[in-house]
């Protein structure tokens, strides 16, 4: 299995809405981060669904090598 594409070595603080779908980027090739354009097509990675149960900010992942997907666990850190 291949490694995604390191977006960026930080996390993406980013405003969901409550009731709201929204599709994280799990192969990092997304022009659209932290959310999916559909750039993983050509690769065995798919975008994680995940439905905002409170309006509320969170941090994604950004480098895409989380152990907590879609969620920064600090990983980033580590990174060469």
């Amino acid at each position: 299995m291949s490694k995604p594409v390191i977006a960026m070595k930080h996390p993406m603080s980013t405003l969901l809405e409550e009731g709201k779908t929204y599709f994280w980027c799990s192969c990092g090739r997304s022009n659209k981060q932290p959310f999916c354009d559909g750039a993983h097509k050509e690769t065995e990675f798919s975008p994680l669904k995940y439905g905002a149960t409170a309006s509320t900010r969170v941090n994604f992942c950004g480098c895409k090598q989380t152990k907590t997907p879609p969620f920064c666990d600090g990983t980033h850190s580590g990174l060469d």
